[in-house]
């Protein structure tokens, strides 16, 4: 039997993803077996991001800075413009080191069984941004399932009065697939091989 702190702490990791209630009990062990290491560092790191994170008012990434570091990067092109679903989505695509334009965080998918709209997805900001004349591309990077192709297409329509060429990522990414899951390589040869829209 462990203490109410220690259950508490089971609790709230076993609601992260890939962790169960066995995996967390396990994280937790660790966590506690190495307290001085590992816990305490942990503890203070999280207490510190908690209260220095900021979404980004440009693009919509997280950072401690807002804007954030990619959208006052001077080195990233203006005219490409990568609409992603959420940030593990934008996180996913950095890793790859593919992409150096910049990027616009939806904060989810077009979904009427989750009673999701074109409203909560402010495309207003997206539109505004999508008009700006340095913008050439935008490039839509939501998943390959029905609710991001969807999400893609209605963009696409909204964004076609817009002077943007209108492209999507091509092969290497599964049906299904979300980008978070990807490889490197795979991600890569996806926005490298990116179609007309």
């Amino acid at each position: 039997m462990t203490g109410a702190d220690i259950e508490r702490m089971i609790h709230l990791l076993a609601r992260l993803p890939g962790l169960g209630p066995r995996s967390a009990r396990r994280a937790a062990l660790h966590l506690i077996e190495r307290r001085e290491a590992l816990l305490i560092p942990l503890a203070e790191s999280l207490a510190q991001t908690a209260a220095s994170i900021k979404v980004c008012a440009t693009c919509g990434n997280f950072d401690s800075v807002d804007p954030c570091a990619i959208c006052t990067d001077s080195e990233r092109d203006d005219g490409l413009l990568c609409v992603v679903e959420d940030v593990a989505s934008l996180w996913a695509l950095e890793r790859s080191a593919c992409f150096r334009g910049r990027y616009h965080v939806l904060g989810g998918l077009l979904s009427a069984l989750d009673g999701i709209g074109p409203e909560d997805l402010g495309l207003d900001k997206l539109l505004a941004r999508a008009s700006r004349p340095s913008v050439r591309e935008v490039i839509f990077a939501t998943p390959a399932t029905v609710e991001g192709q969807t999400t893609a297409h209605y963009l696409a329509d909204r964004l076609s009065n817009c002077d943007v060429v209108l492209s999507g990522l091509a092969q290497g990414v599964p049906m299904g697939g979300e980008l978070d899951y990807l490889d490197d390589g795979t991600i890569g040869a996806a926005l490298r091989a990116r179609r007309a829209f």
